[in-house]
């Protein structure tokens, strides 16, 4: 036999060994960089610590995962973090749809004004074939999507006064996440929309120099107490932020086939514990407004008929961006949502 021959017979053998070795005989890089744009608090970094805690539990301590929260890995530039991820600077990352956005366009579908009327329209879209697409679409350009979570609808609040109808939005300077639409949405609707990182922010609030904000309930609102500067919310539905969980494809590549199974199903089950810490007193239970209420905000709820008229005022923001996020991609989801109502 020649001698390369025998060479070839070698490398083989040494990697049907390797790739038969006990996972508890591999060996890793002693950490694993995790991305998060919020702090330990709230469901979502409380999900990112369960996640790394159970990891190295079932792992043995071979995946030992370190969170690096407030967007320690990205310094400050939050649209940064998919690309850190796909690089594998990070390893993983609890990243909003809305941050990944300028990535991965397509993840716009999850802020359309006023598209999803309820979490259940919203689970049949990310569990439906649009959410299968945009996985698929994710993986493509080195990332591996492993869950869905969620940072929650957002809501408007503001210092100056009630929010019943568009009108009411005129002038009003309104902080938004430095995503194109959401800027389109907040203009279409005569605010003036800010865009500032969220720690300029709430200095902001305090000094009066910007009237108000858009996020969720249970993940920015209540930890952060806007009610200290914002006297007034309007609970409107108008856009959603789902999380994702996910993993460099160069991290996922270097990872045992019996590694990855219990990444992923860590990552499945975390996220479903996630997705119902974000709804907590939301879904089935008005306990998350009425804390609002408590702490003196003056909460305004919109009838359908309200709501149209926050609809209609945006409906050319909705169809520039079905164009932006694929037509295809929107009526699978109009469709979904449609059926679910």
């Amino acid at each position: 036999m020649k001698r390369h021959s025998w060479l070839v017979l070698i490398v083989l053998a040494v990697w049907s060994l390797w790739a038969a070795m006990p996972a508890a005989a591999q060996q890793y890089k002693p950490e694993f960089k995790s991305s998060l744009v919020v702090g330990p608090a709230g469901p979502w970094g409380e999900a990112a610590i369960k996640f790394a805690d159970l990891l190295k539990e079932r792992t043995q301590g071979r995946i030992n995962v370190k969170n690096y929260f407030a967007g320690q890995l990205f310094a400050g530039k939050q649209t940064n973090e998919f690309t850190l991820l796909a690089q594998g600077v990070a390893d993983f990352a609890l990243g909003s749809t809305i941050n990944w956005s300028p990535q991965v366009k397509e993840l716009n579908l999850f802020a359309m004004p006023f598209m999803y009327p309820s979490y259940k329209a919203l689970d049949a879209v990310e569990n439906g074939e649009p959410g299968q697409k945009l996985f698929k679409l994710i993986e493509a350009k080195g990332v591996i999507p492993l869950a869905w979570g969620e940072n929650g609808f957002r809501q408007v609040t503001n210092s100056k006064r009630p929010i019943k109808g568009p009108g009411d939005l005129d002038g009003l300077k309104i902080r938004v996440v430095g995503s194109p639409i959401f800027i389109d949405t907040f203009t279409a609707l005569g605010a003036n929309p800010i865009n500032m990182n969220w720690g300029d922010a709430q200095t902001a609030f305090q000094q009066g120099t910007v009237d108000g904000q858009e996020n969720p309930v249970v993940s920015v609102i209540t930890p952060f107490k806007l009610w200290t500067t914002q006297k007034h919310i309007t609970l409107w539905y108008y856009a959603i932020d789902p999380v994702i969980l996910a993993v460099s494809k160069i991290t996922w590549d270097s990872l045992t086939p019996a590694d990855r199974e219990i990444v992923r199903k860590t990552a499945e089950e975390v996220m479903a514990w996630q997705k119902k810490g974000a709804r907590a007193g939301l879904e089935g239970s008005n306990e998350a407004i009425d804390n609002l209420k408590k702490n003196g905000m003056e909460v305004v709820t919109l009838s359908a008929k309200d709501l149209e008229a926050f609809r209609a005022k945006t409906r050319p923001v909705y169809d520039k961006w079905v164009a932006e996020v694929g037509p295809d991609m929107v009526k699978a989801a109009e469709k979904i949502i449609a059926a679910t109502k």
